[in-house]
């Protein structure tokens, strides 16, 4: 029986699309769930960006990887004209992207190329666009400036449970800024205005800094007030202000950190877990003066919280402000999905006939909280590793339909379960906010003290916080105080789900990662579980012995607790491999 198959790394990479594409190697014939997965590119003005997820029609999708290239096209503003040198970086960039979305053998019907305001106001647009098509096969969408707006409203409902209010959403990119008011996925007014981070920070405002921020402020306000914007806003009215872009996701995570909070204190660093994507007016006006101040001291911290943003952000900052000011904004909700989720759920919505945009409340919660605390690498992590527990999960069950006598599970599996198995494998690492030691710990205390998970009953919180808690050292004692309120049933339920979470988190964590080249299948001796490119062989009880020796040492600990929990073996045989 053939379920999924999980591909090993390899050494390491001799480029940076080596690295990427090594995470899943290329197989000739690509896994049913490949139908699942779909990607997006966009072409911005501040960097070209690439998005993998895997999805499901019910509306829920999962980043599995997402990929940046800083190709600043901005810097050409000035000229109109996408410069070669640029030309050439672009091509570059997108070819690497080809290369990855190949690896992953992503559908052609489900991959998609957008382009924004660079682009679009370049002279030379149709010649580039030609010859992105020629180089990489990427046919590119140029996006009008209402189709990014709607794009980046449909990404934020997406990630924010707004989708029955009426939304003010604002998008501040390299070269534009989009706005739209929606309601329930349907936009009642969109505009774009030529005010970006970028090409503001590229315009000449003055030579002494008071007076390039008083000058920016000024021709910010005066294009806002032209463009009749604020009185259409105030027209169509609006119930809550969304910001969905990355100039005002690193405003917000610049207030979450009170500039410097030490998260040495405990207190204080459980106080600011409560925090949920949003900032207020008054927030925002003291990091903006902040940003406004000059001298090496600051300029040196800047860098330190922004990185790359540090040179646009002081731009984007002061222009967030002004349409607060001119618009009458006094919070806005921060959404840390925008434009290319917005273009994935297009295409979601094109593919299956039952989706639907307003994803359940309780999977944008997990989404939430998990982007809180872990930057994008530790959520492609953490989304790989639901990938693989999925899969683990999946093949117990196809085992007992398949052999219903012969396979034994102590409980039922249901769909309720694999929800609280992903939900697990999304947040287990969230505690390494506060460092490696212990932090399975204070996933378990985040979890348990943020009041995060929206729909979910307290029993549930607490057995999704409890597997994150057992991911890992100390196997579960289900007579200590803290399953005191589970139920038998429940109980065993968690030993099965916890069984499962810490083979996927071994198995990720040692290289394999993803599920295109796992085999599940069970016999009257067992469980068979073979991995990568070790079919055909022989498999010892336990481990097989080409594995290398660390995996070998973690998984024999985790399989004597799958014996101890499912009452039978579990046989895995594992290639040999260099991790990274």
């Amino acid at each position: 029986m053939k379920l999924v198959t999980i591909r090993k790394r390899k050494g390491p990479p001799d480029s940076r699309v080596e690295e990427e594409a090594n995470k899943t190697h290329p197989h000739p014939h690509p896994h049913p769930m490949a139908n699942n997965l779909f990607a997006a590119v966009d072409m911005g003005t501040n960097a070209f960006k690439l998005l993998i997820v895997q999805a499901h029609s019910s509306g829920k999708f999962v980043p599995l990887l997402t990929v940046k290239e800083p190709v600043v096209l901005g810097r050409d503003s000035l000229s109109s004209t996408i410069s070669a040198h640029s030309q050439h970086l672009s091509l570059k960039s997108l070819e690497k992207f080809s290369k990855i979305i190949q690896t992953h053998h992503v559908p052609s019907p489900h991959t998609r190329c957008v382009a924004t305001s660079a682009i679009r106001e370049a002279q030379n647009k149709a010649q580039f666009v030609d010859s992105v098509a020629e180089t990489t096969g990427f046919e590119v969408e140029v996006l009008s400036g209402e189709q990014e707006a709607l794009f980046s409203y449909l990404g934020a409902l997406q990630f924010l449970p707004v989708f029955d209010k009426l939304v003010l959403n604002v998008d501040i990119g390299g070269g534009s800024t989009e706005f739209a008011i929606g309601s329930r996925g349907k936009v009642d007014f969109c505009l774009s205005l030529k005010l970006g981070h970028v090409t503001l920070t590229e315009q000449d405002f003055g030579d002494e800094e008071a007076e390039r921020i008083l000058n920016m402020r000024e021709y910010v306000r005066k294009v806002v007030q032209e463009s009749g914007v604020v009185e259409k806003v105030k027209n169509f009215g609006f119930e809550v202000a969304v910001g969905s872009s990355g100039t005002i996701r690193a405003i917000e995570k610049a207030v979450f950190k009170g500039y410097g909070l030490d998260f040495a204190d405990k207190e204080a660093f459980f106080r600011a877990c409560k925090r949920d994507w949003r900032f207020n007016k008054e927030e925002l006006k003291s990091v903006v003066e902040r940003l406004c101040k000059g001298g090496e001291g600051q300029r040196v911290k800047r860098d330190g919280l922004f990185k790359g943003r540090s040179e646009s952000v002081v731009a984007g900052g002061i222009l967030l402000e002004e349409i607060f000011d001119l618009i009458g904004i006094e919070e806005m909700l921060v959404s840390d999905y925008g434009l290319r989720e917005g273009v994935i759920a297009d295409t979601l919505a094109k593919v299956f006939d039952d989706y639907d945009l307003n994803a359940n409340t309780r999977f944008r919660s997990l989404l939430r909280l998990s982007t809180r605390f872990n930057g994008k690498k530790k959520t492609t992590s953490a989304a790989e590793t639901a990938s693989i527990a999925r899969e683990i999960f999946e093949g117990l069950k196809k085992c007992k339909e398949l052999d219903n006598n012969g396979v034994k599970l102590t409980v039922p599996l249901d769909d309720k379960d694999l929800e609280y198995l992903e939900a697990a494998c999304l947040l287990h690492n969230i505690g390494l906010i506060t460092g490696k030691k212990g932090y399975h710990k204070h996933s378990y205390e985040i979890i348990m003290n943020g009041n995060h998970l929206h729909g979910y009953s307290a029993e549930e919180v607490k057995l999704i916080a409890l597997l994150t808690r057992h991911h890992r050292k100390k196997l579960p004692k289900l007579d200590g105080a803290s399953f005191n309120e589970f139920g038998e049933e429940a109980k065993q339920k968690f030993n099965v789900l916890c069984a499962i979470i810490r083979l996927a988190v071994v198995l990720h964590r040692n290289g394999y990662i993803s599920y295109r080249e796992m085999d599940f299948s069970h016999s009257h001796e067992g469980f068979k579980m073979v991995i990568g490119g070790a079919r055909g062989q022989t498999p010892l009880p336990g481990v097989e012995q080409r594995a290398a020796d660390n995996l070998e040492v973690e998984l024999r600990h985790e399989l004597e607790y799958f014996k101890k929990v499912f009452k039978e073996e579990l046989f895995v045989k594992a290639p040999s491999f260099s991790s990274n």
